[in-house]
């Protein structure tokens, strides 16, 4: 255990840093044209206020079910805490702005005061800041709550195994694991020899650090995500989509010559090349898209799902709906439990049977020689 751990304490941090640089690909670069105006204080107040017209609405305004569940799995420029309108807890976040006519911008975004204000030309409407100067080119690169949670986990993975791996050396790998250790290491060990080994054969050592990397940077957010104060960042689609970008590097870049050939010059008639080379080809993207779609999807539905059945209580005003809802929600979250930890698992089981199908020996001779053997 003792050399794996040191292999991932030396490597896992290149690929967390891999990872947070590139998940800035979710940058929105756009252009304040005509036909989009900030919004003013007063129509932002009257599309989140309720209109003169009763109590009732602006009860209903309160229970917006779909503004809770998109408020929860979206990225933010502030991270909410609790409360509603003026009794809002949320922490603002810096919003760090490159214009096209004024350079590169800082600024917190509590000016905003959660879109119901402008802060100069810029006013943030549904999470975007524009610009209210047509001519202005806008390009987002804030520290939004998907990125402050990323660098937290990152840290957390970082601190955890850093410290694993000074308790091994202190007490040696014979002695019987403590605390974080005793807690860890079965994962690892589960990483290491049924995932990697077991897919990627003699030459899994090269690529377990990236595979424990990328299985507890799943699981960490996946549980944090289950928080209600926490931040959806594997239900975000640019986050899934570096991972499965990572994924396709790594295991083309390692390919050997058999995995091309097979691709370049696939084992059918000649006459079948027009149709399968095409197809080949386009199955080295769709196998990191599909890695990519599932994490995304079954991470995002669970939280709408959770917040959707505590909604039922708000939307039918009933206090007989009340343990119902409640008791499907807790059925949900033991799901969640499980399915925090089975979608690190198949994110990594896939990615080294991708890796392992790239460098894995051709073994075609090998069956002509023992079926000749046999004969």
């Amino acid at each position: 255990m003792g050399p794996k751990i040191k292999i991932f304490k030396q490597k896992s941090t290149l690929f967390l840093l891999v990872f947070a640089l590139f998940s800035l690909v979710s940058l929105k670069t756009y252009a304040s044209g005509q036909e989009e105006h900030p919004a003013t204080e007063s129509d932002s107040l009257s599309a989140v206020a309720p209109h003169v017209g009763g109590h009732e609405e602006a009860k209903e305004e309160k229970v917006n079910i779909t503004k809770v569940a998109f408020e929860h799995i979206l990225d933010s420029h502030y991270w909410h805490f609790w409360g509603e309108g003026h009794e809002t807890v949320a922490l603002p976040l810096p919003c760090i702005i490159y214009s096209s006519t004024k350079g590169v911008q800082f600024f917190s975004s509590a000016v905003f005061e959660h879109g119901h204000a402008s802060f100069g030309a810029y006013s943030l409407v549904e999470e975007e800041i524009i610009s209210a100067d047509p001519q202005e080119k806008i390009t987002d690169l804030s520290i939004t709550k998907n990125v402050v949670q990323l660098l937290l986990s990152a840290a957390l993975i970082f601190w955890i195994f850093t410290s694993i791996a000074k308790s091994y050396k202190t007490t040696g790998v014979t002695s019987a694991p403590k605390g974080k250790q005793s807690f860890f290491e079965p994962l690892i060990t589960f990483v290491r020899d049924d995932i990697a080994k077991d897919n990627i054969g003699a030459k899994s050592d090269k690529f377990v650090p990236y595979l424990l990397t990328v299985f507890f940077l799943i699981l960490i957010n996946n549980v944090l995500g289950m928080i209600p104060i926490g931040a959806n960042l594997t239900g975000n689609i640019a986050f899934t989509f570096v991972l499965a970008t990572c994924t396709l590097i790594i295991t083309n870049v390692n390919a050997n010559k058999n995995y091309w050939m097979h691709i370049l010059m696939p084992p059918v008639p000649k006459a079948l090349y027009i149709m399968m080379i095409p197809l080949e080809i386009v199955g080295i993207f769709t196998k990191p898209f599909a890695l990519m779609i599932r994490l995304f999807a079954n991470m995002t539905a669970g939280h709408i799902i959770v917040i959707s059945l505590i909604g039922l209580i708000f939307v039918f005003q009933s206090l007989w709906v009340s343990p119902v809802a409640v008791a499907f929600t807790l059925f949900i979250d033991v799901l969640e439990c499980l399915v925090a930890l089975l979608q690190a698992y198949i994110f990594t089981l896939l990615t080294s049977q991708f890796i392992g199908a790239a460098v894995a020996e051709h073994h075609h001779e090998e069956g002509h020689e023992g079926e000749e053997h046999a004969h």
